[in-house]
């Protein structure tokens, strides 16, 4: 069973360090995985399996949400620039990369189930 609690703060440690993080690109956005998942991982225990669960949806609900904020963004100004909407794509490829960036989380979110 999933713990909303867990994932609700290891997104939240995500979305707070990504801000901070954001000074150092790439780095920052990684160690804002990294903690993120692992303390969905560790408030939720049940060791590799539920730990590893939990990281993945802190990290993946993460980027999700920046996904759809950066297709928001690129949709205003495709409309501003172009005069058309043509941002599907973009949604899509955020939301696949959203995903793969969520396995570092769910990696440090094992590591947090086991302790």
């Amino acid at each position: 069973m999933t713990d909303w609690r867990a994932v609700g703060v290891g997104f939240l440690v995500e979305v707070v360090l990504g801000i901070v993080g954001a000074i150092v690109p790439g780095i920052g956005q990684l160690f804002a995985g990294l903690t993120g998942g692992f303390v969905a991982g560790y408030l939720a225990g049940g060791g590799l399996g539920s730990g590893f669960w939990h990281g993945l949806l802190a990290g993946a609900i993460g980027g999700i949400i920046v996904a759809v904020l950066l297709s928001l963004l690129v949709a205003v100004a495709d409309v501003a620039i172009t005069g058309s909407l043509l941002t599907g794509g973009v949604l899509v490829v955020g939301v696949i990369v959203a995903f793969l960036l969520a396995i570092p989380s769910a990696l440090a979110g094992a590591l947090g189930g086991v302790l």
